[in-house]
């Protein structure tokens, strides 16, 4: 029997968030001894060892509520970044950073533009405030500026951006994004999520977004703790913009949103370079590593600038997934990005690759995966 509830409007058009499955799950299902997890970007090294310690610190005085201005963290980031404190909000991810966004300056028949593929929660936060996402196809894997630009109406609100972009790992640089701002209003909000920006090898002209703020008011840069610092669990991240900006963002901020824990733990994070350092370089071998094998098997893949990697396979995305899964490895499949021939793939440590790459080989030679190739 159909609710008579009344239900906000966007909420009819939103698909429920779909995660990775968890390890436990997978052992459970399948009743395997050993399972490794590829699928959701987390940080295979773990985190600094300072953040347990941190961690316990603030624990003995778990009767007290956080910090409701982050306080600390915020003068942390302001001494590493040249920002003011008053320019950051804190929220639990980037998930919340993103909604903060949207409910700041999306209304209704409001519309946002994405490029696509990309993260997909641009499109429910804008279809949550009842705004319209206007989507813009990728260009040979690379998100497309001018497209985008040609896209905007006296109706858009906001411009999603994803650098790298997820699930596709390329970037666009310095001199792209500048020619893109100066062409762009400066009425319309320019939402730059750089959650993997910390995997980007040097030299690609990566636009140091921090430093822009000042030139461009419009500009919001979202950063998260759950990839290179490993705080996935702990949900944790910050958007950086002018001070009018975030004052407004910190409005729809609940006041207690993140939590002791997770703030002291951010704050360790952020003082281990050295950890961070091991966790570049451990990725920047496992993609190197992923470019070489992938060769070896005669398999096109999407050169990346992130945690994860594109590899495209000739065969049915959902079928691969399945199968890879029985041999206790765990990826996303491509479907969930309209990409049915395409698996992303985590980067893990050399181990896991591995074993991944010798479960890619055995399923790839499978009857029943040589017969689900779609043209």
């Amino acid at each position: 029997m159909s609710s008579a509830l009344p239900y906000k409007k966007g909420l009819h058009s939103i698909d429920p968030y779909i995660p990775g499955k968890r390890l436990e799950e997978v052992v459970k299902e399948l009743g395997l001894s050993k399972v490794i997890k590829l699928a959701s970007n987390e940080n295979p090294l773990g985190c600094s060892p300072r953040v347990p310690e941190a961690a316990v610190a603030v624990l003995q005085a778990p009767s007290r509520y956080p910090d409701g201005g982050n306080s600390e963290l915020k003068a942390e980031l302001s001494r590493l970044t040249g920002l003011g404190p008053q320019q950051f909000v804190i929220g639990a991810g980037s998930f919340e950073l993103i909604a903060f966004v949207a409910e700041t300056f999306i209304g209704p028949g409001d519309e946002a533009i994405m490029p696509t593929p990309s993260f997909s929660w641009y499109g429910t936060v804008t279809k949550l405030q009842e705004g319209r996402i206007i989507q813009v196809p990728l260009t040979t894997h690379n998100v497309d500026l001018d497209a985008i630009k040609r896209e905007i109406t006296a109706k858009t609100k906001v411009i999603w951006l994803c650098n790298p972009n997820n699930p596709t790992g390329t970037i666009f640089t310095d001199e792209q994004l500048r020619r893109f701002l100066e062409d762009i209003p400066s009425s319309i909000v320019v939402a730059m999520d750089e959650a993997y920006c910390d995997f980007v090898t040097g030299g690609q002209g990566y636009p140091d977004t921090l430093n822009w703020i000042g030139r461009y008011p419009n500009l919001i840069v979202l950063r998260t703790f759950s990839k290179i610092y490993g705080l996935a669990s702990l949900r944790i991240g910050y958007a950086a913009a002018s001070e009018e900006t975030a004052d407004y963002m910190n409005r729809c901020r609940q006041i207690f949103n993140v939590n002791a824990v997770a703030q002291a733990s951010a704050l360790a994070g952020l003082k281990d370079a050295g950890f961070r350092e091991r966790v570049y370089e451990n990725n920047r071998l496992g993609k190197e590593y992923f470019y070489k094998t992938f060769g070896e098997l005669g398999l096109d893949y999407i050169p990346t600038e992130a945690s994860f990697i594109m590899v495209h396979t000739g065969q049915d995305s959902d079928t691969l997934y399945q199968q890879l899964l029985k041999e206790g490895v765990i990826i996303r499949p491509g479907s969930a990005y309209g990409m049915r021939e395409w698996l992303r793939i985590s980067i893990g440590t050399m181990e896991e690759n591995r074993i991944f790459i010798e479960a890619l080989r055995k399923v790839l030679k499978a009857p029943e995966a040589a017969g689900s190739s779609k043209n």
